[in-house]
């Protein structure tokens, strides 16, 4: 007997919508090779609708007391909670990554629902009393109107709720166009978004590929539009969309880098290093891709490598799992092929994770984790963003000659050191030219009450996601300067000057 594949709906105006189009994908578990459902890849119509329904709705909703807006989030959060096991279970069937990896995806989003519930103290403006006779200056933070969100694979779960939970508690309607690769968990969290309070048209929902996306870079009636994602793609919204008047915000690619000076603490930072370079089998922007070993700490290869071998690979489902699948077959095609081109170009292989045996899911997309050292800035494996679990080692004789390093690479997402030292981390964060850095901590993604603040060649735009970042971005900010007169106020002449007098 057959069973149909489910297809995943549109969100338009407060209703799931099944899509009219001709264009599908299929959503394919990356551990089996499974069909797990039919994405539709959203009509202009449909499109346009998504966006005429959040015009609509920000008619209303922008005049929402602001602790409505928050007890909607308070709600919100509290859904997720208990749906957390389910939420997991799907991203991971989706995406591959591991049962618990898929938790953290959830809960880390969950932290800036969290943060948007406290959006009466986030949305506060200015005042000064009598800046010139009887004359007030005060400014007000008011929503932009249709904001867009683009979201990337490797986080469903997370990176969706870094958005559109901020965007519409600062007032403001929302369309989000999920990763077609695994756009599930996300329809499942905006089905508790729903059911939480977010009124008909505040939230909307489309799928698809480049045409939605240039839709939402041109679409006169979107006015700031949210990416996270590659860097190529990314610079594409960023330049397409400002050319089209909108604010924008690109979180783009990486290539991060450790530092590890002899003195640091072996077994921390060890493990440290093995659990930011192989988690989520490396596809996450933050991942920690390249190590840099200083003087004495060159020894410790071997270290590494041996560490590394204690990861075990499987299907995310099942027990005991360090490394599930990459995302599809092209994607662990590509890794294969770049670990190829670093034996061409002259690394020393460490440590191959091609083609690994895992027992039951010999149709998976798996790659286990893979070292090479010996590896210099010009070599593929380095300068491009590899997204799986391959780890660079780089040697240094000094801590000036590694900073140096990590500067001169383009992208400036995360770093981080591992020492004992106080001096030499403070030198390293003085010195080192990149957004987000860890002081013996791996993967320095702030908690959302500080701003995601990646810079260089990883960012296009000023603001970043959530924190006090992010109301900025999704605010337009109103200066008013007021002066009032009672009735016995005896009028003056004319003033033609510039001045409050």
């Amino acid at each position: 007997m057959s069973t149909i594949t489910p297809t995943i709906k549109l969100l338009i105006n407060g209703n799931f919508v099944e899509s009219k189009t001709t264009e599908w994908r299929d959503v394919i578990n990356p551990a089996t090779q499974q069909v797990l459902a039919r994405v539709p890849f959203a009509t202009d119509e449909e499109i346009n609708a998504a966006v005429a329904a959040a015009k609509t709705a920000f008619k209303t909703w922008r005049f929402t007391p602001i602790g409505t807006r928050a007890r909607i989030f308070l709600k919100y959060q509290q859904l997720i909670r208990e749906n957390m096991q389910e939420l997991a279970a799907i991203l991971t069937a989706e995406q591959g990554k591991t049962l618990a990896d898929a938790e953290g995806d959830v809960f880390r989003g969950l932290e800036v629902v969290e943060h948007a519930a406290n959006i009466g103290n986030l949305q506060m403006g200015e005042l000064a009393n009598n800046v010139a006779g009887g004359v007030d200056t005060y400014t007000i933070q008011q929503g932009l109107g249709v904001c867009a969100g683009i979201t990337p694979f490797n986080f469903p779960a997370m990176i969706p709720l870094w958005m559109f939970p901020m965007a519409i508690a600062c007032g403001n309607s929302f369309v989000l166009k999920p990763s077609e690769q695994d756009p599930m968990v996300t329809m499942r969290l905006v089905e508790l978004a729903l059911e939480a309070g977010i009124p008909a048209g505040v939230l909307n929902v489309i799928h698809g590929g480049e045409k939605a996306v240039n839709a939402i870079c041109d679409h006169a009636d979107i006015k700031a539009v949210s990416f996270v994602g590659s860097t190529k793609v990314g610079t594409h919204v960023y330049h397409r969309a400002t050319l089209a008047g909108k604010r924008v915000q690109c979180m783009m690619g990486a290539k991060n880098h450790a530092i590890v000076l002899p003195d640091a603490n072996k077994g921390h930072t060890l493990n440290n290093l093995i659990g930011a370079a192989f988690g989520a089998a490396g596809q996450r922007c933050m991942a920690l891709s390249v190590v840099v070993l200083v003087g004495a700490a060159n020894e410790w290869v071997s270290d590494i490598v041996a560490k590394a071998k204690t990861l075990n690979v499987n299907a995310g489902t099942e027990n005991g799992t360090d490394i599930g699948p990459v995302i599809s077959c092209a994607a662990r095609e590509r890794v294969e092929s770049l670990i190829a081109r670093g034996v061409e170009e002259g690394a020393t292989l460490e440590l191959d994770g091609r083609n690994p045996t895992v027992n039951g899911f010999e149709k998976g997309n798996f790659v286990g984790p893979t070292i090479f050292s010996g590896v210099t800035a010009d070599m593929s494996i380095y300068h491009q963003e590899i997204f799986g679990p391959v780890l660079c080692v780089v040697s240094a004789g000094t801590l000036d000659e590694a900073i140096a390093f990590i500067n001169q690479n383009p992208n400036g997402n995360g770093t981080a050191i591992f020492t004992q030292s106080g001096a030499a981390a403070r030198k390293f964060q003085e010195e080192v030219e990149v957004g987000q850095i860890g002081i013996n901590v791996p993967i320095p993604v702030p908690v959302p009450l500080f701003s995601f603040s990646g810079s260089r060649g990883s960012k296009l735009g000023d603001l970043g996601p959530y924190g006090k970042q992010v109301i900025l971005f999704y605010t337009q900010t109103k200066t008013i300067t007021a002066r009032w007169f009672d009735d016995n106020t005896v009028a003056g002449g004319v003033n033609t000057t510039i001045s409050l007098k």
